[in-house]
């Protein structure tokens, strides 16, 4: 009986639906804090570095709290966690609508929305879905989180727009932080931790010590964490930047809006895809596969004729290759280390793609201040792309040999 238990854990639907309506949620504002940036740069008098380093700080604060959110989610539960992520979200966009700092805006923008998105992000979620799904349905529902995500990018980009032009953009900063108010009462059904898992009772037990120890001395989990790190640089650097880009280039502000919106709807594509290609193929060259995508779209970009119509049609193809990178990766690290650590171990991960994150929202606009222009990043970005390709083809797919550790401590 214990064991019909364990193969059908108590409401399944439910943590994969709460989740990913979580993962859009947590997702969406974050995605559009783009669209705030010229509005509040000309109230507050500040230049576009000051703006750059509060979402900077937003980024590194989401990849620092990563693993201790995942461990505290692991020990302890993930609705405790998703409760934290609403509230501080929610008080990090109250207090932005008000910033009339720079400290106010790196505390508001930066810490508080940081750390909400942080204990409500993918990982948090999808270390949830991994402990209640079979491994050989992890990588497809991964991928329906993921889109999930994706789509509150598509939703929340253009309803902030809209609601910046109707009601100002501090009064729509005021709704989006009472919309957050619902993850405590969303993360109810994703209540439980590690302990609760499907493969919890059959997975060797380890200390975070070992579980860490074993992690850092994994060639394949490095690779990947170091690779992960330019995901973060690419999609954050195009997130924050790309509606001040549009303009710049002389392109009607309508665009970004509508470029952005198209990123999430192509992305749900793209997740849905990637979850279900993750399944069947080899995930470390999927991976691969993606960054060179990249690299071929930004440098096309870039080098023909920037129009409306180049501009929808870049953003429709780095939409299927946004978060594209999610599902194979999180899978990677479940099928390495098992699901008992997998917030902390895929916490770390995307501390990783959080640093990338801090530095392509910085060093675009530290830059812009520099050369007057976005080309600088452009291009890193590019190079990077090249970088990731090289690192993942060697990863090796497949569970980390506890042989000698079960033994010791038998």
């Amino acid at each position: 009986m214990q064991r019909q238990h364990q193969q059908h854990p108590p409401l399944p639907l439910a943590i994969v639906v709460s989740g990913s309506i979580i993962a859009l949620m947590t997702f969406g504002p974050r995605s559009a804090m783009g669209f705030f940036q010229l509005p509040m740069l000309e109230a507050n008098g500040w230049d576009r570095e000051t703006f750059a380093l509060a979402i900077a700080i937003q980024n590194l604060l989401w990849g620092l709290g990563q693993p201790v959110f995942g461990l505290i989610s692991d020990r302890w539960g993930t609705w405790r966690v998703l409760a934290f992520s609403g509230i501080s979200y929610a008080l990090g966009l109250y207090l932005m609508s008000s910033a009339d700092t720079p400290l106010m805006l790196h505390l508001s923008a930066g810490v508080l929305v940081g750390l909400g998105i942080a204990s409500g992000s993918f990982s948090i979620v999808m270390a949830a879905f991994a402990r209640n799904v079979p491994a050989e349905k992890r990588a497809l529902v991964f991928g329906i989180g993921t889109a999930a995500g994706s789509a509150g990018m598509m939703v929340f980009s253009p309803i902030s727009v809209a609601m910046i032009a109707e009601l100002g953009w501090q009064d729509t900063l005021v709704w989006l932080a009472i919309a957050m108010l619902a993850v405590p009462l969303l993360g109810i059904p994703l209540r439980g931790n590690a302990s609760t898992s499907l493969a919890s009772r059959t997975e060797f037990e380890q200390s975070i010590g070992d579980a860490l120890r074993e992690a850092f001395g994994h060639k394949s989990y490095l690779l990947l964490t170091s690779g992960f790190f330019v995901c973060g640089f690419q999609v954050a650097f195009i997130t924050a930047h790309f509606p001040a880009y549009i303009s710049d280039i002389g392109i009607e502000a309508k665009w970004a809006g509508i470029a952005l919106m198209l990123i999430g709807l192509f992305n749900i594509v793209g997740s849905l895809g990637s979850g279900m290609i993750s399944q069947r193929h080899s995930k470390p060259h999927f991976l691969v596969a993606i960054y060179v995508g990249r690299a071929i779209a930004i440098s096309a970009f870039l080098l023909l004729p920037q129009t409306p119509a180049s501009v929808v049609i870049f953003a429709c193809v780095m939409g299927v290759l946004w978060l594209s990178t999610v599902p194979p990766t999180n899978s990677l690290v479940a099928i390495m280390f098992g699901t008992r650590y997998l917030g902390m171990l895929g916490g770390i991960v995307f501390f990783s793609h959080q640093i990338g994150s801090f530095l392509g929202v910085w060093l675009g606009g530290y830059l812009y201040d520099i050369y007057g222009s976005f080309a600088p990043v452009w291009w890193l970005g590019v190079a990077l792309s090249g970088f990731a390709a090289i690192v993942h083809w060697p990863i090796q797919e497949k569970q980390v040999s506890r042989r000698h550790a079960m033994a010791a401590a038998e």
